[in-house]
């Protein structure tokens, strides 16, 4: 079981994948952090937020999750209003 509250059912194959990609990251934490914003947000992700999204999902895992717990800032590349949201929910998911 991923964690997903979300079925992939309704969603076109580029959403499904990012669904998939964001559950299943190599790292646990990751996994719970892009996989429950992609549950609640994915059906309605503008074009440019799913290519941002795709650009952000590249970042390792160490770096990514560096930048959301503040550790280390995030590359300039990758820092968008998308970010900033995944950042939020993060906040409010585990009380950061």
């Amino acid at each position: 079981m991923t964690g997903s509250t979300r079925s992939s059912t309704g969603l076109d194959d580029r959403r499904k994948r990012l669904l998939f990609r964001c559950w299943h990251r190599g790292t646990r934490e990751m996994d719970l952090i892009l996989g429950r914003f992609a549950d609640a947000e994915i059906a309605t992700l503008s074009d440019e937020e799913l290519t941002k999204l795709e650009h952000l999902i590249d970042v390792p895992d160490p770096d990514l999750f560096a930048a959301l717990t503040g550790d280390k800032p995030l590359a300039p590349e990758y820092a968008s209003a998308l970010y900033d949201r995944i950042r939020a929910r993060r906040a409010v998911d585990h009380g950061a």
